[in-house]
């Protein structure tokens, strides 16, 4: 898998952390750097976490799979992806901080599960993880802190469309994945 896909895909699942970064932003008075770092870093930290856990739990059953892990890394790809359109284009948004360590905790694991699924898949496939965990961590903590400061200044014009740019992305991946495996 090269780089770039890496870098889509850490773009992709790191949507929903963002969108919640963003309402964040929008939500807390008077923000400070620390608060920013402390929630970017949380939701960057589990969203590497994430696609490791997935990985160790393909790693069992992955040699009983390989003639179609294809087709399942595309289908996890576009049931996230699905999910966080609809999410995006059904719900909206709470309005409440998560500078709580309760409330920051279950945010991070709420908005990476889609990566323990997307872990799974680069178990099918046969990627080794810890390189495109790493990417996918830095590239949401990233772009949570970006978007913290965001949703200070226009949060409350931006917050659901960012979930359904990187179901997208997901879903563009997962079809590239199919195409790459099933053209030669």
């Amino acid at each position: 898998m090269n780089l770039i896909t890496i870098f889509g895909i850490g773009i992709g699942l790191s949507m929903d952390a963002l969108a919640v970064s963003v309402i964040n932003g929008f939500v807390i008075k008077k923000l400070k750097i620390q608060n920013a770092f402390k929630i970017a870093f949380s939701f960057g930290f589990f969203q590497a976490l994430m696609p490791v856990i997935g990985w160790s739990a393909g790693l069992s059953f992955r040699k009983y799979i390989q003639s179609f892990d294809h087709w399942i890394a595309f289908s996890l790809l576009c049931l996230v992806g699905g999910k966080m359109i609809y999410e995006s284009i059904k719900c909206s948004e709470e309005k409440k901080d998560c500078l709580q360590f309760p409330a920051l905790l279950m945010l991070s694991i709420a908005t990476s599960i889609d990566a323990l699924a997307v872990g799974l898949s680069f178990s099918f496939l046969q990627v080794e993880i810890i390189f495109p965990a790493l990417i996918i961590g830095v590239v949401t903590f990233i772009i949570c802190l970006i978007g913290i400061y965001v949703g200070d200044k226009i949060g409350k014009f931006i917050g659901n469309k960012l979930g359904l740019i990187g179901g997208l992305i997901l879903i563009i991946i997962g079809i590239k994945i199919v195409i790459e495996h099933t053209a030669y």
